[in-house]
């Protein structure tokens, strides 16, 4: 009986939290989204939410989600037409970013796995500042960068992870070669649909028809996301590289559907990726704030991430502005999940102490509730200085 009832106050506390966040966001002028981890963070030290199986399950997915949505807002079709001059930009961006972790790791003698774990990006937030902000400039170019950057990240992540897990083994080889031949079939894939669709226009009309009463463009696309999950499954690779590719495919092939990403990402801000932030908040230990020197550790991990990041966004200052640029190096600043994922798996390698693994959790909380302030606040004086010119 008792079992039922703090399953009945989990399930309360969880709707009570994504039906006011949005309310409290307005009064504190802020994204919903820390509101969300902040009180999944205080409702879980109360009691009235546990880390249970389902809800861990249920907030998995709302991940992998956000990755599908993040996907939706990248059309590889545009992608590969990105000047050459851009892309070596792109690619000085993240050189930069493991040049400066490489050079505070090595000066500061932390563990070598620091190099890894402070140049991660992930475009999961910028879908979720993409939501709250619209279609900007800056939002698209975050997507462009941090989508080459997340393939970058996960490419290393899982490598790392069969590393730690394994040592350097036959395994490691296997995982590395298993992502170069995904990599390489999902080019390939990505070449034959385009011929495919480029012959027969109609058949992405037939696949998701313009009146269409019985949701096909939602079937079909949560049939892609299934599917590429599903293999990443197989193959035993990162789940959320599957996500992010399945979103990629349409509005790559099916550009027709224009307000597709809007009616996923509706569905999915609206329930699956708020559970999934709620469970963020959840998974830190409060009492965690009383050992000594946490919160300073977690300051300097928050204050390095950000820096290298604004720092290294300044390749695109020419090409986009001091604001623009000054926001994409933000926006890829908070790698929240990616980040805990591999602090996660560093600490269970005995890579990283306890304390540690606790200032990385704390660092993603501060670097999205900092971050997120700040875009709010460079976006306002933003538009104040269009309107006034």
């Amino acid at each position: 009986m008792h079992g039922d009832i703090s399953s009945v106050a989990q399930i309360i506390s969880i709707s009570l939290i994504i039906f006011f966040s949005p309310f409290f966001a307005k009064i504190f002028k802020l994204p919903t989204t820390p509101i969300e981890i902040v009180f999944g963070s205080l409702f879980g030290f109360l009691g009235y939410i546990k880390n249970d199986e389902l809800f861990e399950i249920i907030a998995h997915i709302g991940f992998l989600y956000l990755m599908f949505i993040a996907g939706t807002e990248i059309n590889l079709k545009r992608f590969v037409k990105i000047p050459k001059k851009f892309l070596k930009r792109i690619f000085w961006y993240i050189f930069i970013l493991y040049l400066i972790s490489i050079t505070f790791t090595l000066y500061f003698e932390l563990g070598k796995i620091f190099v890894v774990l402070l140049p991660l990006i992930s475009v999961g937030l910028v879908a979720a500042l993409a939501k709250e902000y619209g279609k900007q400039s800056w939002i698209e170019l975050s997507m462009m960068v941090g989508g080459i950057g997340e393939v970058v990240s996960i490419g290393i992540l899982t490598v790392t992870a069969a590393a730690l897990k394994d040592g350097f083994s036959l395994d490691l080889v296997k995982s590395v070669v298993s992502l170069n031949l995904f990599l390489v079939f999902m080019y390939i894939l990505f070449k034959i649909m385009s011929v495919v669709f480029w012959w027969s226009p109609e058949l992405s009309h037939l696949l998701m028809p313009e009146d269409d009463n019985k949701e096909q463009d939602i079937r079909l696309s949560l049939a892609l996301f299934s599917i590429l999950v599903a293999t990443m499954i197989y193959l035993h690779l990162e789940l959320a590289f599957g996500a992010f590719l399945a979103g990629i495919f349409l509005p790559t092939f099916f550009e027709h559907k224009k307000d597709l990403p809007e009616k996923l990402a509706s569905f999915g801000f609206g329930f699956l990726i708020p559970v999934f932030f709620i469970y963020i908040g959840s998974s830190f230990d409060l009492k965690a704030l009383m050992i000594d020197g946490l919160i300073y550790k977690a300051l300097i991990i928050t204050f390095v991430m950000i820096f290298m990041r604004i720092f290294a966004s300044f390749v695109f200052i020419k090409k986009v502005g001091f604001l623009d640029s000054l926001l994409v190096g933000l926006s890829h600043s908070m790698p929240l999940t990616l980040l805990i994922a591999m602090a996660t798996l560093a600490y269970n390698a005995n890579s990283i102490d306890k304390v540690h693994y606790y200032a990385f959790i704390l660092a993603s909380l501060f670097q999205v509730l900092i971050v997120m302030s700040f875009i709010k606040v460079i976006n306002v004086y933003k538009s104040k200085k269009i309107q006034n010119t």
